[in-house]
């Protein structure tokens, strides 16, 4: 346990001085494993790991919602979600933000990413709602609140990730992420309305959009539908029904969706051939660092367990007589901290070799540590002095200081912390949806 703990903080201290995560954990990884073997074993080990990873069928998934995320970019999808939403809650106070957030949600149902849901729709929200005299607090903080549904609503990279380092369904993960992610959208909604009441001048009503309206707005989101429908209802058998007869696997449906979301962009003639290439090589790029930074963290994975820290934390929990809640709290409460102070990759990977083996012995569901823990890390890229949303809706803004966005963002911190809570509290919202497959 000893030789884990200070792999652990050596991880910590390479991050620290900017030493990339991928080499960081790759490198105390290869190290501690040698010297609990040998030399010969450990980079025996390391060989593997890369040639299995770039030969795995499996890891074909990342790079094609990847590549679906950056043909909706180039499709202009975000503007006709925003609109949509617009049409059905801008005549409210405070409606503006909540359009923004319920457009991140549908936004983030195909893009799959946190980070350019909240740095496409700061492109699309932040002009309208400053137009309409709204708060840089709230403007700002429904942008980056919203764009956290990036990685729970599905199709989720970090959903793959986590499903891919602990050989867990990433068609049952992204299921099990639907009703935690239109809760999260709902109790979104309630922060903004928290937030208007407490202040009215932070949201001023707009202008009602007749029903004509609203139904033309809803025609222009059918690419979003369509979409989602074709992803999530191949995982989830919707076309296994005669003549069809089709069940995608997770890599079949991200194949499907950058299709189709190819296609749409073609159509809307947003693609050029220049455009094309971009994308291809953004993915390309985006796959490798990610390729890169998995074979980090498996090879940290296999220190850790040879040094035998899964086995020395349950000997302690054993010791000490703790309920398994108590050793969930712990948990939590490490997350939270760790938020606070590294990106939400960098602790997802860290972490979950660690104590994704105690909390199975423990007996809870796989499944849903992996929402909790994607959970957990949507407050984490909200929460000070990191939050990462944050910075990326401060770079994109530019006029607007973090903590302005960080004032902003508390109530709808407080909301997470109350929608973690429900989830703990009631593990059904999260495992209904998985067990009906």
């Amino acid at each position: 346990m000893t030789a884990s703990l200070i792999g652990f903080a050596a991880v910590l201290i390479l991050i620290l001085v900017r030493v990339p995560i991928a080499f960081a954990m790759g490198f105390v990884g290869m190290v501690g494993f040698m010297l609990e073997s040998n030399f010969r074993a450990s980079i025996s080990m390391v060989a593997r790991l890369i040639i299995d990873t770039s030969q795995d069928y499996g890891l074909s998934v990342v790079p094609l919602f990847i590549l679906m995320g950056l043909f909706v970019n180039k499709g202009g999808i975000s503007r006709e979600l925003y609109a949509a939403s617009n049409a059905f809650l801008g005549h409210l106070r405070g409606g503006l933000a909540m359009a923004t957030i319920v457009a991140c949600g549908g936004f983030a149902a195909i893009s799959g990413s946190s980070l350019a849901t909240a740095a496409t729709m700061a492109k699309v929200a932040m002009p309208e709602m400053r137009r309409f005299g709204y708060s840089d607090e709230l403007s700002t903080a429904s942008i980056a609140a919203g764009g956290t549904l990036g990685i729970l609503i599905p199709p989720s990279v970090i959903l793959v990730i986590y499903g891919l380092l602990t050989e867990t369904s990433i068609g049952k993960l992204f299921v099990a992420g639907i009703v935690p992610g239109m809760l999260g959208i709902l109790l979104y909604l309630c922060a903004v309305r928290f937030t208007v009441w407490r202040t009215p001048e932070a949201g001023p009503a707009g202008p009602r959009v007749s029903m004509r309206g609203r139904l033309a707005a809803l025609r222009e989101v059918w690419a979003v539908v369509l979409l989602f429908f074709l992803v999530i209802g191949g995982l989830y058998g919707l076309f296994d029904v005669p003549p069809l007869n089709l069940n995608f696997s997770p890599t079949e449906a991200a194949g499907m969706g950058a299709m189709g979301a190819f296609l749409i962009a073609l159509a809307r003639r947003r693609l050029s051939l220049k455009d094309t290439l971009e994308v291809l090589l953004e993915t390309s790029i985006t796959a490798a660092s990610l390729f890169a930074v998995l074979i980090g963290a498996w090879i940290f994975s296999n220190f850790v367990n040879v040094a035998g820290l899964p086995a020395a934390l349950s000997d302690l929990i054993t010791a000490y007589d703790l309920r398994p809640w108590q050793v969930m709290a712990v948990i939590l409460v490490i997350y939270i901290l760790l938020g606070c102070v590294f990106e939400s990759l960098s602790m997802l990977l860290l972490t979950v070799p660690i104590f994704f083996p105690l909390v199975t012995s423990l007996g809870y569901d796989p499944i849903w540590f992996g929402i909790i823990v994607v959970v957990v890390t949507e407050i984490s890229l909200i929460t000070p002095p990191v939050g990462l949303n944050v910075f990326v809706l401060k770079g994109v803004v530019g006029d607007v200081t973090t903590g302005t966005i960080f004032r902003g963002v508390t109530p709808f911190w407080v909301v997470d912390i109350i929608r973690l809570a429900l989830l703990l509290a009631v593990p059904a919202l999260a495992l209904y949806l998985p067990g009906q497959m």
